[in-house]
């Protein structure tokens, strides 16, 4: 099973949202999927309960990641962390994923937390033997600002990929308030969005994104 685990140094940053909305694109392209819940908050089960029955299945959970089984199957499991693991913590979230996805904030005080946080993942053994692949991405993003422009340098001169800027954009709220997500609203109203998904959408799908041997 493919195992995408979503994870951030602060909270609100937007990682139930990217959870969400994965989730819901495999789903809709009839990958079974699992949403799993490790937030106490569970802002991600919170969406899932407002799916309506029409909508592709997604099946979900609210776990506790000290009695969390990774399980084997097939499909998409994708895992929201809570915000700012750290130590023997984040080594157990690190180990149930193949893949990490980092978003950040166009903010000095994200961009410094997440510098630090990055630095302790790659120590983290999983992460520097490539058992566990690691990217990030700009977050909730007003392009055309001087302070989205140093997030995207600080994330361009990570040791990391940077996939790609996701917008502030209402759509977002939109999709979560129906319980769906952006691919599941109408193209024309979600175009620029979808363009900015797909360098994620296309790393996730490449060798890049998987542990060295999978």
């Amino acid at each position: 099973m493919r195992r995408i685990l979503i994870l951030n140094p602060k909270g609100g940053c937007g990682k139930s949202t990217l959870a969400s909305n994965l989730a819901s694109y495999y789903s809709q392209a009839g990958t079974p999927v699992q949403l799993v819940d490790f937030d106490p908050q569970g802002s991600s089960m919170d969406w899932l309960a407002v799916r309506p029955a029409s909508a592709a299945p997604i099946h979900g959970a609210l776990a506790n990641e000290e009695d969390f089984m990774v399980p084997h199957g097939q499909g998409v499991m994708i895992l929201d962390a809570p915000a700012g693991v750290h130590g023997k913590r984040l080594k157990r979230y690190v180990k149930m994923a193949q893949t990490l996805l980092i978003p950040v904030l166009p903010s000095p005080i994200d961009m410094r937390a997440s510098a630090k946080y990055i630095e302790e993942l790659l120590l983290v053994g999983r992460v520097n033997k490539e058992k566990t692949r690691v990217a990030v991405l700009a977050n909730r993003v007003r392009e055309n600002t001087l302070i989205y422009h140093s997030l995207e340098r600080f994330l361009a001169a990570l040791e990391i990929p940077f996939l790609t800027h996701l917008r502030d954009s209402q759509n977002y709220i939109r999709a979560a308030e129906q319980g769906l997500g952006i691919f599941e609203l109408p193209p024309s109203q979600t175009e620029v969005d979808r363009e900015q998904w797909q360098p994620i959408l296309d790393w996730l799908a490449s060798k890049q994104s998987l542990p060295t041997g999978s």
